[in-house]
């Protein structure tokens, strides 16, 4: 089966754009169509949306983070017995980071890559005409970037759909639909972003309700038939990250949720055993597993409860003994001696390396790294570079005196400094790894 597939663009974040792709995603699931979701960049919670709108698992593109032949190699394996894939871009389609061709992690770059159309999301709230001036910027910005239609968003009435729409139309672009505005379309969010699918209450319902105003407001069929065939040459897997371990005990719960899909796809297709474990149920890591991943996730929200979990922390220790144990982000901190959390209590962490962390002294930190190992670790081999990125909130008040983890540069190329820590068989950053450079 061939699939046919269509990237979701808009001019910015908070232009709808995943409100519009999970509801497309059901609307098209409810007709028959085996329809699955691709998110661009390195934005980890809406592949769980995703999932959630087909029941079928999502997955990150990055151009930036991934080689050219491993975007191709997921892509077509995404691709595989669909009819139907929708790549949703992650802020504007045009925004990325300066530097190497089509290596920008903009949503363009896999227009481009993968020879795809583009349905872009406007937001008309406040404005009408001027539209069209947008979408006609958007339809001559870049000649290899086709823009096959528009979609209206937050119209706020007839005439502001009427206005709107025969001024983009005048300009040759077809308006496929236009949403009346509607604040109960509006996913949470939170300091990450959206609110996890998961933690969601009643998500399937408010899934059900975007596609219900989808159908109701886009015309479907000129969406489908705007889709074009993904027929794209083979790829390889060369550079995805290899299973760091054969038996890989992953800490799973509402503290511990940022593990890429695509990790998890390759370990297993390589043919790793991931054995789940829950921190805030009081679990330690299985003893049989040779290997502890504690992902990115939202342990600031729970710090009081892993503090208590005494099975969870005496297990992780005697776990790391002898076998390697490794955190990401939120898992990084957690593997600290203490973490702060945003009412300025401090509450003990598990003490397995000697970094402090608090999530009440906030300071965004966003950006892609590159990170050159400084010894081997669970995420690869003494001076292999990993390309990945940063987005927490959370800061380092006491840097500690393990040996660093890494040294990261920025995506351009900029050395940074040293991350991270490392001591005994115990290793942890903020850094998310994504694939191998």
């Amino acid at each position: 089966m061939t699939a046919r597939a269509l990237v979701i663009g808009a001019p910015r974040s908070g232009s709808g754009k995943t409100s519009v792709t999970i509801g497309l995603l059901r609307a098209f699931a409810r007709r028959g169509v085996k329809v699955r979701g691709i998110k661009t960049g390195p934005d980890y919670i809406d592949p769980g949306f995703h999932e959630a709108a087909t029941h079928l698992p999502g997955l990150n593109l990055d151009s930036w983070a991934m080689a050219p032949d491993l975007l191709r190699h997921l892509a077509r394996q995404q691709a595989d017995d669909a009819e139907l894939i929708l790549i949703e871009s992650a802020m504007g389609l045009f925004d990325g980071i300066p530097g190497e061709k089509n290596r920008s992690g903009a949503a363009s770059d896999l227009a481009r890559l993968f020879g795809l159309p583009v349905l872009l999301v406007l937001d008309v709230s406040g404005q009408s005409q001027t539209a069209a001036a947008t979408a006609y910027g958007f339809a001559h910005y870049d000649p290899q970037v086709k823009i096959a239609a528009c979609i209206l968003n937050r119209a706020g009435s007839e005439r502001h759909r009427k206005l709107s729409g025969e001024a983009i139309e005048a300009i040759g672009l077809p308006v496929v639909g236009t949403i009346l505005r509607d604040p109960t379309l509006i996913l949470p969010e939170r300091h990450l972003g959206l609110v996890q699918a998961s933690e969601h209450p009643e998500m399937d319902a408010h899934i059900e309700r975007l596609a219900d105003a989808m159908e109701a407001s886009l015309d479907l069929d000129a969406i489908y038939a705007a889709a074009k065939s993904f027929d794209i040459p083979p790829g390889s897997s060369e550079k995805i990250l290899p299973p760091p371990g054969q038996r890989i005990a992953l800490a799973e719960d509402a503290a511990f949720t940022f593990l890429y899909p695509h990790l998890k796809r390759s370990w297993r297709e390589a043919g790793a055993e991931i054995v789940p474990f829950s921190p805030l149920a009081d679990e330690a890591p299985p003893a049989d597993c040779d290997i502890c991943w504690l992902p990115g996730g939202y342990p600031e929200l729970h710090a009081g409860k892993l503090a208590s979990a005494e099975s969870f922390k005496t297990g992780l220790k005697r776990f790391a003994y002898t076998k390697p144990v490794h955190g990401e982000c939120g898992g990084y901190m957690v593997l600290g001696e203490t973490l702060e959390d945003a009412e300025g209590i401090t509450h003990a962490m598990t003490g397995l390396l000697s970094h402090r962390t608090s999530f009440a002294k906030r300071r965004m930190n966003l950006g892609y790294r590159q990170a050159e190992l400084m010894a081997d670790s669970p995420v690869g081999r003494q001076g292999t570079v990993i390309r990945g990125h940063e987005f927490h909130y959370a800061s380092v008040v006491s840097a500690g005196t393990d040996a660093p983890f890494a040294a990261i540069a920025d995506g351009g190329g900029r050395p940074i400094g040293q991350t991270g820590g490392r001591r005994g068989s115990v290793s942890g950053a903020f850094f998310h790894a994504i694939a191998r450079a």
